[in-house]
């Protein structure tokens, strides 16, 4: 698939991994949907930065732990743009929880924003994109998921659901929606992980050094246009932790 006039919604596109996904489809001549939930002013700067590139965007609300809000953010963009031709299923929660301290509201939150909502919003972009016999979705999930870590297991079981689920939408999807999975690995630390966590990481990763969102959105511009035979297909992009 050529990204040239094709639009693609990517899931929290406001900053971060996100944002750099989306400005990579859109300097590769896709038209973009930027989703957010509470970044209205950095979604805005985003929809500016790709409209300069010469692209067209929006930017579009909706609480993805609301089944409803899904659907109705597609609904409002193909009433924009007509069509989504690529969902990349890109935002998700992650937040610290101790075993016993896990709560039902903290599990549903995970569970809905990084599982539910990529499933509901694959059903309902699927249809134009079987209808046009043509499609991509990429999911991007975690390569911790093979080695979970203490003190994050919603995270990490929502994140193994979504493995899961890029499996079974290959086989639904088929033959005209390819659907893939990207799994990063240490390329955006978080702000308050200090040198000793940095060490930590670089001692578990073979390539010793930390990757950037530009990797991950590279490897998603291969799973559009690098290949159109290639579904079900889980890809890390971890400095070789996998294989740790």
């Amino acid at each position: 698939m050529q990204l040239k006039n094709r639009v693609a919604l990517v899931t929290g596109s406001a900053k971060r991994v996100g944002k750099t996904i989306a400005l990579a489809l859109a300097k590769r001549g896709a038209n973009l949907i930027i989703h957010y939930k509470n970044s209205k002013k950095e979604a805005e700067k985003t929809v500016l930065e790709i409209k300069k590139i010469g692209r067209k965007a929006c930017a579009l609300k909706a609480d993805l732990a609301s089944s409803q809000d899904c659907l109705q953010m597609v609904k409002e963009a193909l009433a924009i743009f007509g069509r989504i031709d690529i969902l990349v299923n890109s935002a998700s929660v992650y937040e610290e929880a101790r075993f016993g301290e896990i709560r039902e509201e903290l599990w549903d939150q995970h569970l809905n924003t990084n599982l539910k909502a990529p499933f509901f919003l694959s059903q309902a972009v699927s249809k134009g994109m079987l209808k046009n016999k043509s499609g991509k979705i990429i999911n991007i999930i975690d390569s911790d998921i093979h080695k979970p870590y203490k003190h994050y297991l919603p995270y990490l079981v929502s994140k193994s659901g979504m493995a899961g689920l890029t499996y079974c939408l290959a086989k639904e999807l088929a033959p005209y929606v390819q659907v893939n999975g990207i799994s990063p690995g240490p390329v955006l630390l978080q702000k308050d992980w200090g040198p000793k966590i940095k060490a930590a990481i670089l001692k578990v990763t073979p390539l010793k050094k930390i990757g950037s969102p530009e990797d991950i959105a590279n490897a998603v511009l291969f799973c559009i246009e690098g290949t159109d035979f290639m579904t079900g297909a889980i890809i890390p992009i971890d400095g070789g932790q996998h294989i740790e």
